[in-house]
């Protein structure tokens, strides 16, 4: 029996992919965790075989927790299950650990897959997905071509997003455990790679990438 670990803030959203989940044969929902801080209790506690976690979280981002979770626990499986747009997140998430990224609006259709895939040992993208990633390796679509937003590390889109939020600076480097000084060398480097020329002007551009995330 393959046991599971739900980290996700949305306790209907938890329910709903654990009912999902109780139906395979194999499969068994060992426990679920609404934040990074309780989730990584639970994997220390549950010793889970596959995670999935979302990667918007009260208290970190998915990505920051998928570092904690290898440096922790090398190897353990994760799944990336998010509604933000695997263009941006799925290497992204790779590259910290994960083994699959999948949106949340595919998740009835491809979940189930997904688990079994990375269960066996596989990586599990969309189609469209794992397309897009075998161009950038065939030198079909080459960096510089990639979009400004696209250039951001993973700590800058993660300042970016709060911005976006309406956190100020102080607030951006207590939630993320770094000085202001350090926030604020993040937004010189963000609006030099977005190619903003003054403070204004990337809070108007952070909301409005935010809410296109949310839509």
């Amino acid at each position: 029996m393959n046991r599971i670990l739900l980290i996700d803030d949305h306790p209907i959203m938890r329910h709903g992919l654990a009912q999902l989940l109780r139906m395979e044969d194999g499969l068994e929902v060992c426990g679920e965790a609404g934040s990074a801080r309780d989730g990584l209790t639970a994997i220390e506690r549950l010793r889970p075989d596959l995670v999935i976690l979302d990667l918007t979280l009260p208290d970190k981002h998915g990505i920051e927790l998928l570092k904690d979770i290898q440096a922790l626990h090398p190897g353990l499986r994760c799944l990336i299950l998010s509604m933000h747009d695997e263009s941006l997140y799925a290497e992204r998430a790779l590259r910290a650990g994960a083994r699959g990224y999948i949106m949340k609006e595919a998740a009835a259709d491809h979940l189930v897959t997904a688990v079994r895939k990375i269960l066996s040992g596989g990586i599990y993208l969309s189609d469209g997905m794992s397309s897009r990633m075998i161009e950038q390796l065939s030198g079909a679509r080459g960096r510089p071509g990639v979009t400004g937003i696209e250039n951001l590390t993973d700590r800058e889109l993660e300042v970016l997003s709060l911005i976006g939020a309406g956190s100020a600076t102080k607030l951006i480097a207590e939630r993320l455990g770094i000085s202001a000084r350090t926030v604020e060398a993040h937004r010189a480097h963000i609006k030099e790679k977005l190619g903003v020329t003054d403070g204004a002007a990337l809070v108007r551009y952070a909301v409005q990438w935010v809410e296109n995330q949310s839509g």
